[in-house]
């Protein structure tokens, strides 16, 4: 009888039930960003040879994150057959907002596009000493690469400024790379760590 109860409990149905379940999702979806943000940083603390990327790993951790937060929540939209007849109804005026949200955020989609081939393609690296078209007097500016995130790319000048430039820029522009891995110490590199697997 009290198993029973329980199970009640957590019926979908009822509005008690609805909140336990989501809930019980958040503390799973908390506890699962914890635990790939925390693999990420014990990644990075064995590193002893750097050989692992850190704008790929700290990209990927976020990408990660992201993906779960969404597979839980149509998981949850799942289990609720409220929300599920309620998907179901809205269903056409999600696709036509889709649309226009797809056309109004064409110039940030095309960003994280463009952070995601910088990240996988790395055509520079953190620490690497670019040289970017940019509107100043002479029409470029050099700095030092310090961060990729998804939307932009962070370049530090040797007077101290900050540069931020969008990964559509970024990815669109030709740039100079002044200084950094030659392209055949990291082909060397690069070949050598396959090697170890």
């Amino acid at each position: 009888m009290k198993a029973l109860s329980m199970l009640q409990l957590f019926d979908p149905n009822q509005i008690v039930g609805a909140l336990l379940l989501a809930g019980i999702l958040v503390l799973v979806g908390i506890f699962l960003s914890w635990l790939v943000r925390r693999l990420i940083r014990e990644a990075l603390r064995h590193d002893q040879s750097e050989r692992i990327d850190q704008i790929t790993l700290s990209f990927l951790s976020h990408l990660t994150i992201l993906v779960i937060w969404i597979l839980l929540i149509i998981f949850y939209a799942h289990l609720i057959p409220a929300l599920n007849r309620l998907g179901t109804a809205l269903l056409a005026g999600v696709s036509l907002m889709s649309v226009i949200v797809g056309f109004a955020a064409q110039k940030t989609l095309g960003n994280l596009v463009a952070g995601i081939s910088l990240v996988l393609y790395k055509p520079f690296r953190r620490g690497d000493r670019v040289q970017i078209q940019a509107p100043t007097g002479d029409g470029h500016e050099v700095g030092e690469v310090e961060d990729i995130s998804l939307g932009y790319t962070f370049l530090r000048t040797d007077d101290g400024r900050e540069i931020i430039i969008a990964n559509g820029s970024m990815a669109q522009q030709t740039m100079i790379k002044l200084s950094g891995p030659s392209a055949g110490q990291r082909a060397k590199s690069e070949t050598s760590s396959g090697q170890g697997c």
